[in-house]
């Protein structure tokens, strides 16, 4: 009896190391989710999955950067890029939201493939030559990170209707109230989404910084 008893529950242990669990079953893959709404809901498709191409896309938008340089979605064909709001004279959180975006600067300066676009969201007041004096105050390199300005109404919609940075709650607002935000969001290399993150939070840094090495392995394996 008792070494049917030990038979049995060998068994078992073997049937249970063997079963992939839920999360394993419905994501084999090592990739991410897409997110077409601002209630990210995550959608777990292949990359080649002809159902990708209805996903929402960033739209096509145009702004000047830090050195006076048009950057537009032509810019990012084939980058993963990782999009912040602030304004250079923040003193609460754009100060924190800056030193964290410097971490990714340097943590794939090396990689041309990543790119960093940050929305000032008082664009009547940073001006070119003010994005510019921040930039060089903070250590920002053009070739890898646009301090961008341009029309409050577009960066306003672009930020809550096509990022979403604030979520849901952006939905509800108006044109005129203020965006303010500590959001991240990741882009990949066709204008979808593939996460949000707290700008202000380290762990969620470290995470979105294996994001972007997760996309990049995507783009080697396909």
């Amino acid at each position: 009896m008792i070494k049917h008893t030990a038979t049995l529950l060998l068994i078992m242990v073997c049937l249970s190391c063997s079963s992939p669990s839920k999360k394993e079953a419905s994501n084999p893959k090592n990739t991410l989710p897409y997110y077409s709404e601002a209630s990210f809901t995550p959608i777990w498709l292949d990359s080649d999955d002809p159902a990708v191409n209805q996903l929402h896309r960033i739209p096509e938008f145009s702004f000047t950067n830090q050195n006076g340089d048009t950057i537009s979605e032509k810019d990012m064909v084939g980058k993963i890029y990782i999009v912040d709001f602030f304004f250079t004279s923040c003193p609460g959180i754009c100060p924190k939201m800056t030193s964290n975006m410097a971490i990714l600067q340097e943590k794939f300066l090396a990689d041309p493939r990543v790119y960093l676009l940050s929305h000032s969201v008082t664009p009547e007041m940073d001006s070119v030559p003010v994005l510019k004096e921040y930039a060089e105050r903070n250590g920002i390199l053009a070739e890898k990170w646009s301090l961008l300005t341009g029309d409050q109404q577009e960066i306003y919609q672009l930020g809550r209707q096509s990022y979403f940075v604030e979520e849901d709650l952006g939905l509800e607002k108006s044109s005129t109230e203020f965006l303010h935000t500590e959001n991240f969001v990741l882009i990949d290399t066709e204008r979808h989404i593939r996460g949000i993150y707290n700008g202000l939070n380290t762990a969620s840094i470290q995470q979105l910084i294996a994001d972007v090495n997760t996309l990049g392995q995507e783009l080697v394996e396909e």
